[in-house]
């Protein structure tokens, strides 16, 4: 049985993604949830979270990178003759491992888009579906290699073939969204996107009928949206973020859900709204832990030491709904 995939995407940039992704992971990790983290982005920007300079370093070497410590070092033997290479995971922590990101991996975007078209052809499928699903592979691998309950996936904002494969490997997506209007439009293209590559995939899924190994179903099941919330003034969001905040529910209903908007006192498919912690960011990246975590020594004190109590809760009550929501419990058999 494989491990759930839940891919935080939104085709618009400027989120929270990044921060949100790195949080929720050490969160579960707090609620002894085994949980992996896979860095799908070219950008890389969620390993360079987890990793500090000196590995960094090592890491953006070209040859490291073509290793099996990150994403493209794995799949990089399917550019050649070889197949899919043993991850080499980093743990960051107890019950927290990481997949690293590569800038290198925007080079197997060429050989994602041509084996997508023969995918559907008569004969010699193994190599293009091991090419298609060479990330859900990897994760699964890893998954079990560290007994993760739940895999946790970053990804670019953009509609690219990396991506198209990245949820094809996914289960679950959150939305994470700002109050404006590109994340409105992003909406607007999300929705038909991820029904298009499901379909897409559905149908050269059950065009390969009988596969030599597993493939992923390629659900892709949105389980709700987070929205940023702006820097308040007596206790009221200033007028632009309120007016984009508003629409938001019936842009995700419809385009996303592909649903009705329907007014109602609380909508259902917001998982939460992300507080902004302000100062507390700049802490967390100084001393290179999540927010929750930080002590009087990395300068939280006072107010912050508050705040840092209050974001505690807030990202135990976030990671609870999404695993809820995602129906994967918190302890027992995965």
């Amino acid at each position: 049985m494989s491990v759930p995939v839940l891919t935080f995407f939104n085709s618009r940039g400027g989120v929270g993604r990044i921060s949100l992704v790195y949080h929720v992971a050490w969160m579960l990790s707090e609620l002894d949830c085994p949980v992996l983290i896979a860095d799908l982005e070219p950008q890389a920007n969620l390993r360079a979270a987890f990793l500090d300079e000196n590995i960094l370093e090592r890491l953006w070497n070209s040859q490291s990178e073509a290793g099996p410590q990150t994403i493209y070092g794995c799949v990089k033997p399917l550019t050649e003759v070889g197949d899919l290479a043993t991850p080499e995971l980093r743990s960051i922590a107890p019950r927290l491992d990481l997949v690293p990101g590569a800038f290198s991996l925007a080079a197997f975007e060429d050989l994602l888009s041509s084996e997508w078209t023969r995918c559907l052809e008569s004969e010699n499928l193994y190599r293009p579906f091991r090419v298609i699903t060479a990330f859900w592979q990897v994760m699964q691998r890893s998954a079990e290699q560290c007994g993760a309950r739940v895999v946790l996936v970053d990804i670019g904002p953009s509609l690219g073939t990396i991506n198209r494969s990245a949820l094809i490997a996914t289960d679950f997506v959150v939305v994470p969204l700002a109050a404006d209007l590109f994340s409105r439009q992003g909406l607007r293209n999300l929705g038909p996107t991820l029904r298009r590559w499901r379909k897409d995939w559905h149908r050269r899924r059950t065009h390969w009928c009988q596969p030599d190994f597993s493939l992923p179903e390629g659900t892709m099941k949105p389980i709700g949206y987070l929205i940023q919330q702006h820097g308040v003034r007596l206790n009221r969001p200033v007028k632009a973020y309120d007016y984009w905040a508003k629409q938001m529910p019936s842009e995700y209903r419809q385009n996303v859900l592909g649903e009705e908007p329907h007014s109602q006192s609380r909508d259902s498919e917001c998982i939460a709204t992300v507080k902004h912690y302000r100062s507390l960011i700049p802490l967390g990246q100084d001393a290179r832990r999540p927010i929750f975590k930080l002590s009087v020594a990395d300068g939280a004190i006072g107010s912050h030491a508050a705040a840092a109590r209050d974001a505690y809760k807030d990202f135990t009550a976030l990671a609870m709904e999404i695993l809820r929501r995602a129906d994967i419990p918190l302890s027992g058999p995965a």
